[in-house]
């Protein structure tokens, strides 16, 4: 059996890579086949060493099918993957808060002259202000108390949302923090009547240019049949830990019993049911695409509410590093963690993001929006 091992079906590339030839993106392809076979990847001649072949491979497209053919007396048998290229790929950075729903309710209670009043936007200003720093705000339709709701928030800063709409950006999330991985195992149909009411609002007290489609689910876990759902209002990246469960995280495949037929298999979390292949794959790359839905899958890199200050810069550090993870940032938080009345209220919550935004900013990283070109860059 032939079986290309590098780089893998779905892989999203850049220049850190490859090399940029004459043609295109050039990239070494990697993987094993029989012994006393001769091996072509893309018609080219693949050198041997035992069981391993390399052969290089030119990008010329933003898709590329990638077909290693081994050829014996026996007769031939292939292995083909498709890679994407992103081909206007700069170092960048994102920043999505999650569970966003107190501030519109502290706006509408009290009734502010602008939006800026208060004191959750007075720090996602600042850092605008400071840094050139984009948000998506990923909005719940209720609080957890169930005493307010989107359709309570006034239309009249509109013309505010307007403006700050390079900057900032609304999505939706969930129809509420409760009960947790709402769309773990909800039908399709109550994730798009959820997602249709969260945009509907938004559309209706800020505009269409404050809109951004999702990029994370509330928990990052749904059944892969509502991808579609999300790919035709226009979804185009998901994001998400693919990390495995902690202790005893792992199921049998197989016999189903523990025999010698079966395959222990880890089991990942927070990763849109994605396979243990394709999960442990994102658990190290910045990015992974889904062919089936056109949807790219996105590794988050830091949560700012779980990571102390002392700890942002030894947690990105690393990434910026390392070729797989270095070119996009994947950065977010919780709004619930500003304020002062919610139980786990973070003090320092403010400087966290702080440290995070002027570390990306001083290493060259720029803001974007990733449903904005591919994955925030040009396309």
């Amino acid at each position: 059996m032939i079986r290309i091992a590098e780089p893998v079906h779905g892989a999203v590339l850049n220049h850190l890579h490859g090399r940029r030839g004459d043609r295109g993106l050039e990239i070494a392809v990697r993987g094993t086949a029989p012994l006393g076979h001769a091996v072509s990847v893309n018609g080219v001649r693949a050198a041997r060493s035992g069981h391993e072949f390399r052969a290089p491979v030119s990008l010329e497209g933003a898709e590329t099918d990638i077909v290693a053919v081994a050829s014996g007396a026996a007769g031939s048998a292939e292995h083909r993957i498709r890679v994407v290229w992103d081909r206007a790929s700069f170092p960048r950075y994102r920043f999505s808060i999650d569970d966003s729903i107190y501030f519109l309710r502290d706006v509408t209670s009290r009734r502010y002259r602008t939006l800026f009043e208060c004191p959750y936007l007075t720090v996602l200003k600042g850092l605008h202000d400071r840094y050139g720093a984009k948000f998506v705000l990923n909005l719940f339709y209720a609080t957890p108390e169930g005493d307010f709701t989107l359709d309570r928030f006034p239309a009249h800063y509109r013309e505010e949302w307007r403006e700050a709409a390079g900057w900032l950006r609304l999505s939706f999330h969930a129809y509420a923090e409760f009960p947790d991985r709402p769309y773990q195992y909800a039908t399709a149909e109550k994730l798009a009547a959820d997602y249709d009411l969260v945009a509907g609002e938004i559309f209706r007290f800020a505009g269409d240019q404050s809109w951004s489609p999702p990029t994370v689910i509330h928990w990052g876990m749904l059944p892969p049949s509502s991808l579609p759902t999300l790919a035709s209002r226009g979804v185009r990246a998901l994001s998400g830990f693919f990390v495995p469960l902690a202790g005893d995280g792992y199921v049998v495949d197989g016999t189903g019993n523990g025999g010698a037929a079966s395959t222990p298999s880890r089991l990942y979390d927070v990763n849109y049911f994605l396979d243990e292949e394709r999960s442990e794959y994102l658990s190290r790359h910045d990015a992974l695409k889904d062919f089936a839905s056109g949807i790219v899958f996105s590794r988050v890199d830091i949560v700012c509410n779980n990571t102390p200050v002392e700890r942002v810069l030894p947690t990105l550090e690393p990434l910026a590093a390392d070729p797989a993870t270095a070119e996009i940032m994947d950065l977010f938080t919780h709004e619930q963690y500003f304020w002062r009345f919610y139980r786990n209220y973070i003090p320092d919550h403010p400087q966290r993001l702080d440290v995070a935004i002027r570390w990306v900013t001083e290493h060259g990283y720029k803001p974007v929006f990733f449903h904005e070109g591919f994955l925030g860059g040009r396309e």
